[in-house]
């Protein structure tokens, strides 16, 4: 049997990502599993919203990846380049912790004594090498 997908935002603006802190004390990006017949790119519109009341605009597919959730639970992890569609005033949902717009100059396996899975942090640096739009980029 396959491991089960769940669909990611990579979403950076201006010089920052935006980072969810979940229960196994880790960094993790929004998204979420598709439900029954929906694509990717409206789970994660949808799960975006769910989980930060924020609406983006869906760009590439930036990175695939196991993920290894729980000792011998794997999830196959599709990343997507994101950018904002409204403010970026976030409202947190009741499946993580905190919140953090991460400045990209900060990025590292740890941060705020959290630790960032090793495949989002590739995710992030695929996406800072190969922006959406210009403003991504500016600190």
């Amino acid at each position: 049997m396959s491991p089960p997908i769940s669909v990611k935002s990579v979403l950076i603006h201006k010089g920052r990502v935006l980072l969810l802190a979940n229960e196994r004390n880790e960094w993790d990006l929004p998204g979420g599993r598709p439900e029954a017949g929906e694509d990717h790119r409206t789970a994660l519109v949808r799960e975006v919203r769910e989980e930060t009341g924020l609406s983006v605009d869906i760009g590439v597919l930036l990175d695939e990846h196991l993920f290894e959730v729980l000792p011998e639970r794997f999830v196959r992890i599709m990343a997507f380049g994101c950018t904002l569609a409204s403010s970026t005033d976030v409202t947190l949902s009741d499946e993580h912790l905190e919140m953090s717009w991460v400045s990209l100059a900060d990025l590292g396996e740890t941060i705020a004594g959290r630790r960032l899975p090793a495949g989002y942090l590739g995710a992030i640096r695929q996406a800072i090498d190969q922006p959406l739009s210009p403003s991504d980029r500016e600190v």
